[in-house]
């Protein structure tokens, strides 16, 4: 009979999967007549008898070994039943033994979840102290809403048109508001990691990525709530445009390295602008007197973010109309309509001209920076709408100069004669 040596590989791992659960499992295991039935060896050989079963084929032998698993787990628990009412143990002796009969057709995959099951049984005084002590029923209701939101409700959603000028999807809007509860939340969990005058800016410029208008429209609506947070949320929804920038300078380089060279000093002076006007509100936040502890109460307001995802259909709608009414004749007016919604979208449409021979690159720059003029200003309705006027004073003048950066960085180059 000739040895199978990927059969004892996975075999192997097996044996590792059982011995990386067991030594967790062994240092809780306590010491006398009131020890734990399972340790570090009977863990090791429940995997490896998984292993076995699997590798003896057939679905009768998995079966009866978990079976012959199940009760030596309901012996285990009514021998520990009076010193620990628990179950986790038990559960852990059937869940290895599964990915002892796993590890043998996806050693990898049995591998992994071995790693997150002995992670998640070493991590019981943190989850307990973090789910007691630091996690609030708000907290707690928020993320329950933003999974409903996400996982139910998401799916459920038509993912058709439903207007006649062919804009609103209510897939997508809800993927909006989904986004906005997402960057609230993340917003929030920065901002009691970090305090508020390092953990919003930050969370800011991490959700730019995302998307900036949602982000500014998110930072708004907390600024709202909170106005002690005014400076640090003013920091972090100007520091998300600096990774719009960011990212379209990634685009454009994909798609049209020509067009990119057109708009480089541009893009540049808007990102080094907003970088500026950022830093100085940080800087603001960071000098605040008695900066407030992030309280442990809702991470986000589901009304911000309906709020949103109304505004941003209305302006959909609009540019829809207007595009209807004016067609798509002018390159600039189309790239102006498309920016009000999203100025990537705007700037890969103009650089694919480009790319395709349609269109020169010496064209590109106007049609780029009207795209970019009409989506700040969707960012400003958002922050005007759902920041309220306080917000709106302080963040408006450092779009404008974000928008005049890149408008005069464009003259000076001559890049729009």
């Amino acid at each position: 009979m000739t040895l199978d040596p990927a059969l004892l590989l996975r075999l192997l791992v097996a044996l590792c999967i059982g011995l990386l659960i067991g030594t967790e499992r062994e240092r809780r295991k306590g010491e006398g007549p009131t020890r734990a039935a399972a340790g570090l060896r009977t863990f090791a050989l429940l995997s490896l008898l998984g292993g076995m079963t699997a590798a003896a084929g057939g679905d009768a032998l998995p079966a009866i070994g978990a079976l012959i698993v199940g009760a030596f787990a309901v012996l285990s628990y009514l021998r520990n039943r009076d010193d620990d009412p628990g179950l986790t143990t038990e559960v852990a002796m059937v869940s290895t033994y599964l990915l002892g009969l796993l590890s043998i057709a996806q050693p990898a995959l049995a591998g992994a979840i071995a790693v997150g099951v002995a992670v998640l049984l070493a991590s019981k005084q943190a989850l307990h102290r973090f789910v007691s002590r630091a996690l609030s029923e708000q907290e707690l209701h928020s993320g329950l809403m933003l999974l409903a939101a996400a996982v139910v409700i998401l799916p459920m959603t038509p993912d058709r048109v439903i207007d006649p000028l062919g804009v609103l999807n209510p897939r997508t809007i809800w993927r909006l508001v989904v986004l906005v509860m997402t960057i609230g939340a993340a917003g929030h969990i920065a901002h009691r990691a970090l305090g508020a005058r390092l953990g919003l800016p930050l969370s800011g410029l991490a959700a730019g990525f995302v998307s900036s208008s949602a982000t500014i429209g998110a930072l708004g609506g907390r600024a709202q709530r909170e106005p002690a947070l005014m400076s640090a949320a003013v920091a972090g929804a100007t520091l998300s445009t600096v990774a719009t920038v960011i990212q379209m300078a990634a685009v454009l380089a994909a798609t049209s390295p020509a067009v990119l060279a057109g708009v480089a000093l541009p893009l540049v002076a808007s990102g080094v602008a907003a970088a500026a006007w950022g830093a100085l509100f940080t800087l603001r936040s960071l000098r605040t007197a008695g900066s407030p502890q992030a309280p442990a109460g809702q991470a986000f307001e589901l009304r911000t973010a309906l709020l949103f995802a109304a505004t941003v259909s209305v302006v959909l709608m609009l540019s829809a109309a207007v595009r209807e009414f004016a067609g798509n004749a002018a390159l600039v007016a189309t790239a102006g309509l498309a920016g009000f919604a999203d100025t990537h979208a705007a700037a890969i449409s103009v650089a694919s001209l480009v790319a395709g021979g349609k269109l020169a690159a010496a064209d590109a720059t106007l049609p780029i920076l009207v795209a970019l003029t009409t989506n700040t200003l969707t960012k400003m309705t958002l922050a005007i709408t759902l920041g309220g006027r306080r917000f709106a004073r302080q963040i408006v003048p450092g779009l404008l100069l974000v928008i005049l950066a890149a408008w005069l960085a464009a003259i000076w180059t001559g890049r729009l004669v």
